[in-house]
Order: C-alpha cells, then sequence, then structure tokens
C-alpha cells in the first residue's frame, strides 16, 4: 500500500529541512556530490525510561524513497528562495542537478517491530553524499514518533496482560499526521482497534466505537437513551454508564441487556470514563454477574496509561476487560520525541578506501560509533541473550567480546560459534531499487509480540528495567576509541 501517496497529492521530497539543501548545494559545489558515504539512524536512550523499543516507520520511509524525485514545482519553488542579501540561494544549475537526480542509495534497516537498543543502527543508509544528507530529515520525521508511540503502545499492551486496548486518541493527537501515523503504530504495538475510522480505512486496521455522553444527555433519561441505541444497533451495544449515576447506569445497562437476549442479540459491554475505576468496575462486575450477564465485559477509559493500568490490575484488583487509552498513548505524554539522529559513519576517500569517521562531544554519550555497521542478535534457543554491533566490512569469528559503549569496563564474551544468532539490518533498496518484500500489518503487529517475548521480563519492567546487553565488537570499540584519541591529538596540536 502506497501510504504517502494516498495521504498526499504531490512531491513529498521537500518534506526536509533547508539546511539539508544548503548542505546538499555545497556537497554540488565542491564537486563532492558523488562522493560515496554511509549514514547511520539511531537512538540514544530508550524513551519512557524503559529498557527497550519498538522500531516502526519504515512502511513510510519505504514509500518516501519510492518516490524521492524533485517536482518541477519544487524546483520552481527553491527557484525563489533567498539569501540574507536577497539574491536567490541556489544556482540555477543546481536546480537542474536536483531534477535530474534518481536516488540511488543502498538502504538497509531494521525490519517494523523488531525490538531495537540505543546505538544500534535502524536504518543504514550507503550512497552519494549529496542523497544521503537530503534524506535524512525525513527519515527521522518518519521513525521517530512511529517507534515512540509503537513503544508507548507496546507498554501499555504489556500493562493490560492480555486484555484488549483500544485506541482512541484522534480527537487528541497533534494534528492529522500525528492522529493517523499514531493509530497504524499504537496498533503495530498491541492495540486491537481504533476509534479512527480513516486510519482503519488506509491501514486495514479494525475500528471500534459506540456513543458518547452527547447521546445519553440528548434523551429525557438514560434508560430511553439505551433503549434507542438498542433498537439502532442491536449488534453494537456498549452502553457509557457514568453520564448521570454510575452504578445506575449498569443497572439501566442490564436491563436493556435483558430486553436483547429476549431477541436474541447480546450486552456486548458498559463502559466508564470517570471516577474510582476500581472501585466501580468492581460493582458493576456485581451487579452484571448477579443479573446473569456473566460475558458482558467492562471497559475503562479516563487518561489511562501504562502505569496506571498496572495499579489498577496489580495493586487495586479492578475488575477491567477491555482498556480505552487515548491521550497519553497517541501523544506518548510523559515523552514527547524519541530524539534519533542520523550521522555519517563513514566516507570514500579519493583512492576508494573507506574513511571512518567519528563525531566528538564532551558527553561521551554523543560519540557516535564508526564504519559500516551491522546489528547481530545472538540466541540461547529462543531466548536473546545480546547484541552485537560490528562493522559489516570485518566479521567477527571465534569467541567475541563486545564492549558497552559507555562504559568500558562493561564487556560480555559470548561463545559465537555455539549460539544462534540473526543480523539485524535487512537490505530494502540496492542502486536506489527496492529488493524488500513489505510485511503487511498484521505481520508485523505478530512480529512485536513474538519479538517482545524473547527477552527476559526485566527488561519489560516499567521501574528499573533490566539493561539488556548491548556492546561494539571489541576491535570496533578499539577502532572507535583510536580515532577518539587522534582527533583529540588533532585539538591539541591545534591549540598549541
Amino acid at each position: 500500500m502506497k501510504i504517502i501517496e494516498r495521504l498526499y497529492d504531490g512531491s513529498m521530497t521537500m518534506l526536509t529541512d533547508l539546511f539539508q539543501l544548503t548542505m546538499a548545494y555545497g556537497y554540488w559545489k565542491s564537486g563532492k556530490a558523488n562522493q560515496q558515504a554511509v549514514f547511520n539512524l539511531f537512538f540514544r536512550k530508550n524513551p519512557f525510561n524503559g529498557g527497550f523499543t519498538v522500531a516502526c516507520g519504515l512502511e513510510y520511509v519505504v514509500d518516501f524513497l519510492n518516490s524521492f524525485k524533485f517536482s518541477s514545482d519544487d524546483l520552481t519553488y527553491l527557484q525563489a528562495v533567498k539569501d540574507s542579501r536577497g539574491n536567490p540561494i541556489f544556482e540555477n544549475e543546481f536546480l537542474d542537478y536536483l531534477g535530474h537526480m534518481d536516488f540511488t542509495c543502498d538502504v538497509d534497516a531494521m525490519p517494523e517491530g523488531t525490538i531495537v537498543f540505543p546505538h544500534e543502527p535502524m536504518i543504514r543508509v550507503k550512497g552519494p553524499v549529496i542523497q544521503g544528507q537530503l534524506i535524512e530529515t525525513p527519515l527521522l520525521n518518519m521513525i521517530n514518533f512511529q517507534s515512540l508511540i509503537a513503544t508507548k503502545a507496546a507498554r501499555v499492551n504489556l500493562a493490560a496482560k492480555g486484555d484488549r486496548v483500544i485506541e482512541f486518541g484522534l480527537r487528541r493527537a497533534q494534528g492529522i499526521d500525528g492522529a493517523l501515523s499514531a493509530s497504524r503504530a499504537a496498533y503495530i504495538g498491541g492495540c486491537s482497534s481504533t476509534s479512527n475510522v480513516l486510519a482503519g480505512k488506509l491501514f486495514g486496521i479494525p475500528v471500534s466505537g459506540t456513543q458518547a455522553h452527547s447521546w445519553v444527555m440528548s434523551f429525557d433519561s438514560e434508560p430511553e437513551a439505551f433503549e434507542a441505541y438498542a433498537r439502532a444497533m442491536p449488534d453494537n451495544c456498549i452502553f457509557l454508564v457514568d453520564t448521570y449515576d454510575t452504578l445506575k447506569g449498569v443497572e439501566n445497562a442490564v436491563a436493556v441487556g435483558k430486553s436483547l437476549r429476549a431477541n436474541g442479540k447480546k450486552l456486548i459491554g458498559v463502559r466508564i470514563d470517570s471516577g474510582d475505576l476500581a472501585y466501580f468496575s468492581v460493582k458493576a462486575r456485581e451487579i452484571l454477574d448477579m443479573a446473569g450477564f456473566q460475558d458482558t465485559v467492562i471497559v475503562a477509559s479516563n487518561d489511562l496509561d501504562e502505569h496506571i493500568i498496572n495499579s489498577l490490575k496489580s495493586e487495586q484488583h479492578a475488575a477491567i476487560d477491555v482498556w480505552g487509552v487515548g491521550t497519553k498513548l497517541v501523544t506518548a505524554f510523559d515523552q514527547p520525541a524519541l530524539g534519533a539522529v542520523y550521522k555519517m559513519s563513514a566516507i570514500r576517500d579519493g583512492s576508494g578506501k573507506w574513511d571512518y569517521k567519528i563525531k566528538l562531544s564532551e558527553q561521551a554519550l554523543k560519540m557516535n560509533n564508526p564504519g559500516i555497521q551491522q546489528v547481530r542478535r545472538y540466541y540461547d534457543q529462543d531466548k536473546a541473550l545480546a547484541d552485537m554491533i560490528f562493522d559489516s566490512q570485518h566479521q567477527p569469528e571465534g569467541k567475541i567480546s563486545i564492549v558497552d559503549p559507555m562504559d568500558a569496563t562493561r564487556r560480555k564474551k559470548l561463545a559465537a560459534s555455539t549460539l544462534l544468532y540473526k543480523d539485524l539490518l535487512e537490505p530494502v533498496f540496492e542502486q536506489g531499487k527496492l529488493v524488500y518484500k513489505l510485511p503487511n500489518i498484521e505481520e508485523i503487529k505478530a512480529s512485536v509480540a513474538k519479538e517482545l517475548g524473547s527477552f527476559h521480563g526485566g527488561v519489560k519492567r516499567f521501574v528499573n528495567p533490566h539493561s539488556y546487553p548491548v556492546g561494539l565488537e571489541a576491535s570496533l570499540y578499539e577502532l572507535k576509541t583510536s580515532l577518539i584519541l587522534k582527533l583529540r591529538n588533532m585539538e591539541n596540536d591545534q591549540r598549541q
């Protein structure tokens, strides 16, 4: 499914920051446009103080890159962009170059639904430096937000412990794009359905919804409102019971449920949207069970997140079967951004040799890893043991040692020859041609559940999660250290 084309009419190539275009112009002006380079998209810290992240958004990236081409309208606009003195910022020859440029990069990526950890490249781009630079911003835009929301959804669903979770954050989402991509990512992360009908249409996500308080308030009484809804939609009866008096609302729902049953229909559920959810759900369960409606579910909503759900289930023993989660899911309420970055890690020199690159910083966290990286996940049977980031130019063999890039004293030795493993970055584009078969959304969602099942429960803990071992292969770590020392020495020499 071509998501980008269905959402937008026209070129999306200029979904970028101006500095990407000014750097592209600089590469072209300097004769470097076709110099080969490698870029990696990665993040530095798991969101929500958690122990894992769910990769999401690759299908958007594929659609975008498949149609990456500057249109005549794009070039006309760029021709009119002025510099600080009011002159055209780009030469016509450069714009002509852009108009004739075809995407020719190799792109390797982690499939959507992969569980990923800090510093691991989620996407690796290799090709002309000008092209790799131009696609930085849109790739970050598409991966950052959807991975954030898919991770939040996975956490919410872990808290629900097998209960159904419905996403209904459309009205609180960050605009149209935010709502649609959030609904998609939330479903991939584990939600069972969405209230967002357009997302249902575009992505094939099941949709859910019955009534709001305005329906009940539009009638003279709550029983009349429930009866009218039952006549209109007898096979979709989940009654919102907290408009006036919650427990009385449950009793009114039971009365209409008996009429439904007499006509061969079913009271599917009652929904509580306010008040003490633990207390009201327990009391509602008692009322329903005493009336013979043991199979009627109790749906709860009201600014829920994984922490509240976990407390309601584990500590307060709420009798809730289905969770409606909106605002705090689609807005990633407690962390507004993932913070993934896109950094150059290698560039070919004049002789054709790869020159590995690293960015220095006073913060170790902000130093990128060099090389043409791949991520290898080792397993003991079906359980993930550790991830190794290595240079694909130098395949590791035999016994290996991985080094935590943030703490060199933390090392893990693996008898690699005796372990199963999987390389996580898969070819998506080769010389600009799509070679990857996109999975459907159900396959991606199933992959998340399977992947999460392969990790120790401590990694999925909400408070002080276990730190899953991820490290640089020892020789790559040594190379990184030598590059840092070399650049530090150059700095010192320049100061003297």
